[in-house]
């Protein structure tokens, strides 16, 4: 089983390949050349503001938890986060930022953090989901979605926020492997941590504001790879986006690529063809986007990383 979980990243890539083989790359390469610059511009001007109110999201629950930073100092370390992020699968690197984190808090422990990590990318899915749910709603004579299966999960998403934002059912549920699976040696640390990870934990009322911050920044993100699609001339209205992109989002973050590469362009291809839209457009869109979105910021981060390490 292990053998099988290294290969699941390899799914992805393959699917790449499968689909440079399969497209008329001087078609891509004509597209992205006489892609629109004012859209692209455009699609750059969206991205600061992602990346501000990306920050913002985690931000606020950093505040609510006493975690005393500086928004600067917080955007930096998004930065750096979309870097690892953006280099694993599922961007389960992200969570280097519980430990940039633990210099702010007070017991400088990494609880803390992880309890910012971890319930800003449950909303941040749930967000998702509900997008997913609602566009398939509005689209589904045109979008074949299973949707019950995905409404018993948002709803199961739900349930399992309101056991987990409660310290007391984590403790139980979390004691037997606490008992099995952690030696004595480390389970002094284990209790110190995870009394620091309900420390200050926000009111449940707060979490949908949360949410709402979360839904915003999706139609961020989708409204940048929209522009895009207009610098390309996709002429097709942004709830077309809306109802495609989010579908899209959640394939590219099953573990089985880096940073969605191939899953994505696949699921893309396949939904907006339902529109009508040729492929090697939506390859180029996704091209440019996933240069905008991912590479740019990755690259200030590593800067950011560099810079640090020689601090």
């Amino acid at each position: 089983m292990k053998h099988w979980k290294r290969l699941f990243p390899i799914i992805g890539i393959a699917l790449f390949i499968y689909i440079l083989i399969n497209i008329d790359l001087t078609e891509v390469y004509g597209e992205i050349k006489n892609a629109d610059l004012f859209y692209i511009f455009l699609a750059f001007v969206l991205l600061i503001i992602m990346l501000v109110v990306q920050t913002f999201k985690w931000y606020l629950v950093a505040v609510y938890q006493n975690i005393t930073i500086p928004f600067r100092k917080a955007f930096e370390i998004n930065l750096i986060t979309n870097f690892y992020g953006f280099v694993t699968p599922s961007k389960a690197g992200g969570i280097v930022r519980a430990e940039y984190l633990r210099e702010y808090t007070h017991d400088k422990n990494i609880g803390k953090g992880l309890f910012n990590f971890t319930i800003d990318k449950i909303l941040d899915t749930l967000s998702l989901i509900f997008l997913v749910i609602f566009f398939s709603f509005v689209f589904q004579d045109t979008l074949d979605i299973p949707l019950g299966t995905i409404v018993l999960f948002f709803i199961a998403f739900l349930i399992g926020i309101f056991i987990f934002m409660n310290k007391e059912n984590s403790k139980y549920f979390l004691r037997f492997f606490y008992h099995r699976f952690i030696g004595k040696k480390y389970q002094n640390i284990a209790k110190l941590t995870f009394d620091s990870f309900y420390e200050n934990v926000p009111k449940k009322r707060y979490l949908f504001l949360f949410f709402i911050l979360n839904i915003v920044s999706w139609l961020l993100v989708y409204g940048i790879i929209y522009v895009i699609g207009l610098s390309l001339g996709i002429e097709l209205h942004f709830i077309y986006y809306l109802a495609i992109l989010p579908i899209g989002t959640m394939v590219a973050i099953l573990p089985i690529s880096i940073s969605g590469l191939g899953t994505r362009e696949a699921a893309l291809i396949a939904l907006f063809g339902l529109f009508g839209v040729e492929a090697a457009k939506v390859f180029s869109m996704s091209l440019i986007n996933l240069f905008i979105v991912g590479v740019i910021p990755s690259i200030i981060g590593i800067f950011l990383v560099m810079r640090k390490n020689k601090g």
